[in-house]
């Protein structure tokens, strides 16, 4: 089988957590290679998403390198395992890379937190409202460039409502809610959808509010996706050049820890859906 030229962001994952796995057991690439009749070139090909693995050589490799976590080692399998391709593959050559990666990664999620200060989370988003977004883009999009990111991002939302979705928490600064993207109808349609899919019971809207106290914030989107086990959890940070994934333990830990503090200054979930709804319907 060739090697794959544009390996996704979760066939890179794997690569990354095999190499962390033969880092910690002190082994060069090449003597990992040797271990399983294989070269260092085919080890880094491993390692960088670009060739697919069975189960059996995933537990040689994690046998070889010392690993007794066994539910670590059944999710790297299940990783593998999954090769069908998702429905953000259709646009692959019509939207940047970044946004299928962050499609597959809500798609795989167990759990989903996310935190906004200034805009509504893409998740939660109308169409009309993500649309007023994307016509500010810098450079500018063209017609047929807003159209398919509404229509990606739509597709998106669709994690929310398959059976066995995740669950969902959105931290939502009161200054999101206050922005006026597309004039006062778009801003009540889309504080109306917020309200209506906050009363779902694995959908959580908690909102930090102006005479809230102090708290914690990266100053950016910031999207946690957990995992089957918690070394698998990815947060993706938006920036101005584009989203970024994460993986690194020592910032997952700080990730969380934020987001636990920024939700400890939110309103409770009623409490968040009587606020959203007065500023939607206020005069």
């Amino acid at each position: 089988m060739p090697p794959r030229q544009t390996p996704t962001a979760r066939q890179l994952r794997l690569g990354v957590e095999l190499r962390k796995l033969r880092e910690g057991a002190g082994l060069t690439a090449r003597e990992a290679g040797e271990m399983i009749g294989a070269n260092q070139a085919g080890i880094s090909n491993i390692e960088t998403g670009r060739f697919g693995l069975s189960e059996q050589r995933i537990r040689t490799l994690a046998h070889n390198y010392d690993c007794t976590d066994e539910p670590l080692i059944d999710a790297l399998v299940a990783m593998a395992a999954h090769r069908e391709r998702g429905w953000w593959e259709e646009y692959r050559d019509t939207l940047p890379p970044r946004f299928l990666d962050v499609a597959e990664m809500e798609h795989h999620a167990r759990a989903l937190r996310v935190a906004q200060v200034i805009n509504i989370p893409g998740l939660l988003q109308t169409p009309e409202h993500a649309r007023t977004l994307f016509r500010q883009v810098v450079p500018a999009l063209r017609p047929h460039e807003i159209e398919y990111r509404i229509s990606h991002r739509i597709k998106r939302q669709a994690v929310l409502y398959r059976e066995q979705a995740p669950s969902y928490t959105a931290i939502v600064h009161e200054a999101a809610l206050r922005m006026r993207f597309g004039g006062p109808e778009v801003s009540r349609a889309q504080l109306d959808h917020i309200i209506e899919v906050s009363e779902q019971p694995h959908i959580t809207v908690r909102v930090i509010p102006f005479d809230g106290t102090v708290f914690p914030t990266v100053g950016h989107g910031l999207d946690y996706a957990s995992g089957p086990v918690r070394a698998l959890d990815t947060a993706q940070l938006d920036a101005a050049h584009g989203s970024e994934l994460i993986d690194a333990p020592a910032q997952l830990t700080k990730y969380r820890l934020i987001l636990d503090r920024m939700e400890n200054a939110t309103l409770e979930p009623d409490e968040s859906r009587d606020l959203i709804h007065r500023i939607a319907h206020a005069a």
